[in-house]
């Protein structure tokens, strides 16, 4: 039986399509160190709502979305650089890789200077407590702390960009290892405050937005001076010439960016303003539940990004319409198991929290559907996104984002905090339908208009 096993294992992991082998061994190795991040993840909530409270954390939860928006102003340089970048690689070009990875560092260093620049200077003049909802805390220690967040933030700007390189080179696996050290220190750290010091929002700060710093710089020396030195950014290799094809090819990705934060980020803000920040924290107990099946998918479909902008390069059709076809049969496996943790979820809740947190479970069945539509959407996207027609994405996402915060405000105000979140499941089913006619029709070759841009 043992040898029957083997012998299965080594057929899967050998025999194929380079391009799926390549998918197949990155899926496997960060499943493995995925599942440690989500463990940490997991650990890591019930420990910093025990150092500080659940209001202080739904005002960490909050702050954090806010300060994501910053990340608009990298006009889609990361994404641009993602796909230059693999289609580099399968050309064969090491020089003008080299040059895209430096000329993209340099524009990203520029932009978080100035960021940072402007802040500063407009920070003591923004009401923190009235954004926040967050009375209860001192100004003017909340505007230090939003500012170090926000510092932190630039600089993860710049050099978060080692991971659209490992990703471009079908290595996200690797992004995976920086993310779990990354966690790794924050869960020792928080472990040591909790016996040693009385909680603060700061030390919060410090702890999830300034540790995983450590390694995301750590392995950008270690891969940099490794196996990927021939892409090592270099002050000689910039190159602002690219800037514009960079921008061209990720100003649609930076529209859609845009969309995508109004869809994802702006939840807390709606429901702190409406509910207070204790509910925020209720609402992200329950997402991080049901991201446990989004997770899995994410490793699993992260790879095929650069995979479809090989095979799309290379015209290779069948390819792309077989691995498609398996990614679906995946989406019915895990909506399955999405149904079956919500109805564990009460018991898990209570295993995981006890009974510091209540979550309805209008909640939970809200955040199942939200599983079940994003990732139906998102595999669509995948494709549209690696193969660059994304115009159409871009369209129906601006429509989306006029529409998300009325419509969640609307049914939140009705239905309670899972109102929230069945906006977003309403947008995803609209959006899964077209995207999945978009994609029908490019692998048959029969796009035309604005299915083909």
């Amino acid at each position: 039986m043992l040898q029957v096993i083997q012998s299965n294992l080594q057929r899967y992991f050998t025999k194929g399509h380079e391009r799926s082998l390549k998918a197949k061994k990155n899926i496997i190795q960060s499943v493995i160190l995925k599942g440690g991040s989500v463990i940490i993840s997991f650990l890591l909530i019930p420990l910093t709502i025990r150092y500080i409270n659940p209001t202080q954390y739904g005002i960490w939860l909050t702050l954090s979305s806010i300060i994501t928006w910053a990340g608009l102003f990298d006009m889609g340089l990361g994404n641009g650089l993602r796909n230059k970048l693999a289609a580099m690689i399968t050309l064969d070009d090491v020089s003008a890789a080299r040059s895209y990875v430096s000329s993209t560092y340099a524009l990203l260093l520029i932009i978080s200077t100035v960021m940072f620049t402007v802040f500063f200077i407009v920070n003591p003049y923004i009401n923190w407590q009235q954004i926040l909802n967050a009375h209860n805390t001192e100004a003017n220690y909340l505007s230090l702390v939003v500012l170090v967040v926000f510092g932190f933030f630039c600089f993860q700007f710049v050099i978060q960009l080692i991971n659209n390189v490992l990703t471009a080179n079908q290595a996200p696996a690797k992004t995976a290892l920086l993310n779990l050290i990354g966690q790794l220190l924050s869960l020792i750290v928080v472990l040591f405050l909790i016996r040693y010091k009385q909680g603060a929002l700061m030390d919060v700060v410090i702890i999830i937005a300034g540790l995983p710093l450590i390694a995301l710089l750590a392995g950008s020396i270690w891969y940099y001076n490794g196996m990927y030195k021939m892409q090592a950014p270099a002050f000689r290799f910039v190159n602002f010439r690219h800037a514009k094809e960079l921008l061209g090819i990720g100003g649609g990705f930076f529209i859609i960016q845009i969309n995508a934060l109004v869809l994802y980020e702006t939840d807390n803000i709606v429901i702190t303003q409406i509910f207070g920040p204790k509910e925020v924290t209720t609402f992200n107990v329950a997402y991080k539940l049901f991201s446990i099946i989004l997770m899995f998918f994410v490793i699993v479909i992260t790879p095929f990004w650069s995979a479809f902008t090989e095979a799309y390069t290379k015209n290779d059709y069948d390819w792309i319409k077989s691995t498609l076809a398996k990614i679906n049969k995946l989406w019915i496996a895990l909506s399955f198991c999405t149904v079956c943790l919500l109805v564990l979820s009460p018991w898990l809740y209570d295993l995981w929290l006890g009974k510091s947190i209540a979550v309805p479970v209008s909640l939970s069945i809200a955040m199942c559907l939200y599983t079940i539509t994003i990732i139906w959407q998102a595999i669509h996207v995948q494709f549209l996104n690696g193969v660059g027609k994304i115009k159409l994405q871009l369209y129906l996402g601006i429509i989306g984002s006029i529409v998300n915060v009325p419509l969640s405000v609307f049914l939140g105000r009705k239905v309670g905090v899972a109102g929230v979140t069945l906006s977003n499941v309403i947008l995803f089913i609209v959006m899964g339908i077209v995207f999945s006619i978009q994609t029908k029709k490019l692998i048959s070759k029969t796009a035309t208009g604005i299915f083909n841009a």
